[in-house]
């Protein structure tokens, strides 16, 4: 069913967006007397326009199975909690939930809640010497690439 609602999610996102540039593309365009609806129902009577919405319903579709991921790093969430939590402060992420080997982090502002759809959440779980985040794939990548430096940071300073 999660797969379903973002799915939907996503349907609508994409027709928003196709709207609003249909209605910047007449708003800079002079002379043009017709409105955004009158414009999206003559392009859907063309093959452009049904390839166009069948682009739209299959990538709405598929976003969901590749927009989210999970990542695996090398890290120990309670003694390398502090960098755990400024990797995700600078990914723009912050700790909503904790619980036993379990963290949840949202994003930070009201903003980029919309931008991702309110499908901002990270889970962090401890996995034996690893920890899995799961979610957003932008969101998680990055949160994952910054605690991986300071893993490595750790790791190289240790050997010193």
């Amino acid at each position: 069913m999660k797969y379903v609602m973002r799915a939907v999610k996503y349907f609508v996102a994409f027709c928003v967006l196709y709207v609003a540039i249909v209605w910047l593309g007449l708003k800079s365009s002079q002379g043009m007397d017709h409105s955004v609806w009158e414009s999206i129902a003559v392009t859907m009577q063309t093959t452009r326009g049904w390839l166009l919405a069948g682009a739209v319903v299959l990538l709405s579709a598929l976003y969901p199975r590749f927009g989210f991921m999970t990542r695996r790093v090398e890290c120990d969430m309670v003694e390398d909690r502090e960098q755990l939590l400024n990797a995700f402060t600078l990914s723009g992420f912050a700790l909503k939930e904790e619980s036993d080997g379990r963290m949840v982090f949202r994003a930070d502002n009201l903003v980029r809640r919309i931008v991702m759809l309110f499908e901002d959440e990270i889970v962090v779980e401890q996995y034996a010497q690893w920890v899995d985040i799961r979610g957003i794939r932008r969101g998680v990548a990055n949160a994952a690439y910054r605690l991986d430096l300071y893993m490595d940071a750790k790791q190289r300073a240790t050997e010193e």
